[in-house]
């Protein structure tokens, strides 16, 4: 053998013993860097990425917000790859298996909240970007029971959004007491709004989009709305109240000043469901919460079978996220991009 073919040969393995991600080394550094290739544990798998969303709760880790997390952390939680290899104890699933992981990736089984089944709400939730790796990498290294099955019918960049906003906007509003033909506002047309309106008139509900300017009114009733307002010149709350109210409002753009008014659109026994975390207070109006019984609550993600719920109603429905890729490379731009309201309407990194 050659010198120059065992040269080769050295790096060929040297790059079979590494993957590349991309790290937060600091508050708001991102580093492109190879890492030495892991085994999984018990119970864990470790998934060849081929894709992973870009999601606004990455700030937490970008920003080094969230309690107790260490740095250096490789950010994302909307991650759609391949099975590569299977720890001990793992069962029911195999090499090669297309899965996704979301933001719900793990549990620990044994606090209060899983003893009584409530799992999403676990005191030590395995969180991929935040106190595990995530997914802007080429290798990440999974628990078993957060995985979910992802569909044929979907492409890596398809899905891996619906592993979070769609989970988030889904979950919202089958857990919300709707029957078909509830009236349905989406305040907000977004990462998580585009997915809302699409979600809501697939389920039945007669939808209203809100949002701010003309010319989102098209694309608002391309995804399925019956109705827009344009907040720039009508008032929500009028229109809303012409039909009855909504029965529910998914607030997926939420302003303390603009989500407070939104009480007054809701019809007896409606809720207004907030999914996204604004950085000012809500202020709200008490009388119509205590007259009609109005409420106001939060949903957060969902399990993995949650997961594979979802993606099996957006196969059935075709529901689609509009999306706009980036090398893996190129996380840092992508990431930026979507932070500053420039995607449309969600980001993917593509191994």
């Amino acid at each position: 053998m050659s010198e120059t073919t065992q040269g080769v040969e050295r790096r060929e393995n040297a790059r079979s013993a590494t993957y590349k991600a991309v790290e937060i080394s600091a508050p708001g550094e991102f580093n492109v860097v190879q890492r030495p290739l892991a085994q999984p544990g018990d119970g864990q798998v470790r998934i060849r990425v081929e894709a992973c969303g870009v999601c606004h709760s990455d700030a937490v880790t970008v920003n080094g917000m969230f309690p107790g997390l260490t740095l250096p952390r490789v950010p994302g939680h909307e991650i759609v790859g391949r099975i590569e290899a299977l720890g001990a104890d793992v069962t029911g699933w195999k090499t090669g298996q297309r899965v996704g992981v979301g933001f719900f990736a793990g549990y620990d089984g044994t606090c209060e909240w899983c003893r009584r089944g409530d799992f999403i709400n676990c005191r030590n939730t395995v969180i991929p970007g935040i106190t595990v790796d995530g997914g802007y990498a080429e290798v990440m290294i999974a628990e078993a029971r957060g995985l979910a099955a992802i569909p044929d019918e979907l492409t890596p960049v398809e899905a891996a959004p619906l592993l979070c906003a769609g989970v988030t906007t889904y979950n919202a509003l089958r857990n919300a007491g709707l029957r078909a033909g509830d009236l349905v506002a989406v305040q907000g047309i977004g990462g998580l709004g585009h997915l809302g309106i699409q979600f809501a008139r697939r389920m039945g509900f007669r939808t209203v989009a809100i949002g701010r300017g003309q010319e989102k009114e098209r694309l608002a009733k391309q995804l399925g709305a019956d109705y827009y307002v344009d907040t720039n010149v009508d008032d929500p709350v009028a229109l809303l109240n012409q039909f009855g109210g909504a029965r529910a409002i998914l607030a997926t753009a939420p302003t303390g000043k603009s989500l407070g008014p939104l009480i007054w659109g809701l019809a007896p026994r409606g809720k207004l469901v907030v999914l996204g975390v604004g950085r000012d207070p809500i202020e709200v109006d008490t009388v119509p919460l205590v007259f009609g019984g109005r409420s106001i609550y939060g949903a957060l993600t969902g399990t993995p079978i949650e997961n594979e719920d979802t993606l099996a109603f957006s196969v059935f429905e075709n529901i689609r996220p509009m999306i706009e890729t980036a090398p893996l490379e190129q996380a840092a731009g992508a990431y930026h991009r979507m932070m500053n309201g420039d995607a449309r309407f969600r980001m993917v990194l593509t191994m």
